[in-house]
């Protein structure tokens, strides 16, 4: 038996399932954005049609992993064409951070997120500059850094970071997005995040002057203005000062190391904290946009109250929660149902063909045989049957009714005897 589409499935567009079409994306799409119990009771409310919780997650999940293997295609396809990138716009904005989604059994696991934007020329708020960015799209995905480097090339192709006129790369100055950078655009402006690297002020100012104390308001304001307004050479300074001033007040060692730790990781990106140039060139020095990210695009479906998650179908989610956030479902949804297809093509194509039964010869009866169980051995019981006896000539008994009778006598007479 050979299995595969019925010519007509594709004729009509059919998508492996028992629901419609129409009713599997209007299904995906709910539960993309909601909890899937919720994306059966709404399906059901707006169409009359029930489907069961269990359902509604499979056709997601199935769904997104679909649009997973359509990305992993077509980088594949971008790096061994490597095709011209289109025109990129004159200022973006590429950012990544991660974030953690609760999995099955109590574990997690990080999800990596790229944000790319447009950055818009600065306005006056409150008489201060500030610098929106705008046209934002995501990449999310779990794996490990090195393959979220290449995976990510899929927007960063479509979104031109490679022909941009100036790319602003605002992180937290972790080291695996460093190595990001450097594969997407090693040219960026590579800029730490300001509100990280005030993070980073406290925590020294804390173990000297103590957490909350006016002598540590009366330190950390004028010190994180000075950062944003002036040269980052005099922030390191105050905080070569304050390590003095812990080695002299007597902090323990431990507060000293915790306070030369601070120094030392701004100090190796002195390049990034420069922020009075950054925001004379009308660049970000805030990372909001992949916080923001974090939050809408990955914890608000993947890290509601309660859930839990099979490791094998977050990315599957998160490539849904890319497509609805990106404002590209009519442009992803064909990818994934011709995906889906093609998947059962070649499903057919691996499946054996099974040879057809033979028919039994005319007028011979089937025997099925049963065979003996080999761990129960039993004496089968021999059935004896009388051999058949030839028959001999009927003749009735002379006291039969037929004899007695006119029909019997005349049975028994000769052709020629008239009665």
């Amino acid at each position: 038996m050979v299995r595969g589409f019925f010519p007509l499935d594709e004729e009509l567009g059919l998508v492996p399932g028992q629901l419609t079409p129409r009713l599997q994306e209007s299904l995906t799409r709910l539960g993309t954005w909601m909890p899937f119990r919720h994306a059966a009771a709404e399906l059901a409310y707006f169409t009359g049609v029930t489907v069961s919780e269990t359902t509604a997650r499979r056709v997601a999940e199935q769904a997104g992993a679909a649009y997973v293997v359509v990305q992993t295609a077509e980088v594949t396809e971008l790096e061994r064409t490597l095709p011209q990138p289109p025109v990129g716009p004159d200022r973006l904005l590429m950012s990544t951070d991660g974030a953690f989604v609760p999995l099955v059994g109590g574990e997690w696991t990080e999800v990596k997120t790229l944000a790319l934007g447009v950055i818009a020329e600065p306005v006056l708020e409150k008489g201060e500059r500030v610098v929106h960015t705008g046209a934002l799209s995501y990449f999310s995905r779990r794996s490990e850094a090195a393959d979220f480097t290449r995976q990510a090339l899929v927007e960063t192709q479509r979104r031109g970071v490679e022909t941009a006129g100036q790319v602003a790369a605002v992180t937290d100055g972790a080291e695996w997005i460093q190595g990001f950078i450097d594969y997407h655009r090693s040219d960026a402006t590579r800029i730490l995040d300001f509100p990280h690297a005030l993070e980073h002020l406290a925590t020294a100012g804390r173990i000297v002057y103590g957490e909350g104390t006016p002598a540590f308001t009366a330190w950390f304001e004028p010190l994180a203005h000075r950062l944003k307004q002036a040269e980052p050479e005099e922030t390191l300074t105050e905080l070569r000062h304050l390590l003095k001033q812990a080695q002299v007040n007597g902090v323990n060692a431990e507060g000293v190391a915790t306070v030369q730790a601070q120094l030392d990781y701004l100090d190796k990106r002195r390049p990034m904290i420069a922020y009075a140039e950054f925001r004379q060139r009308g660049l970000p020095i805030g990372s909001g946009c992949v916080e923001s990210a974090n939050k809408l695009v990955v914890e608000s479906r993947l890290k509601q109250a309660g859930m839990r998650w099979a490791l094998e179908h977050v990315n599957s989610m998160l490539a849904l929660r890319n497509v609805a956030s990106n404002d590209r479902w009519a442009e992803a949804w064909p990818q994934m149902i011709e995906q889906r297809r093609e998947q059962r093509r070649q499903q057919a194509r691996s499946t054996p063909t099974e040879p057809a039964p033979e028919a039994p010869p005319l007028n011979t009866p089937t025997v099925t045989a049963t065979l003996p169980n080999p761990a129960v051995v039993e004496t089968p019981l021999t059935t004896v049957e009388p051999a058949p006896q030839a028959k001999s000539p009927y003749r009735p008994a002379p006291d039969h009714i037929w004899r007695r009778s006119p029909i019997g006598r005349a049975r028994f007479q000769p052709s020629h005897a008239k009665i």
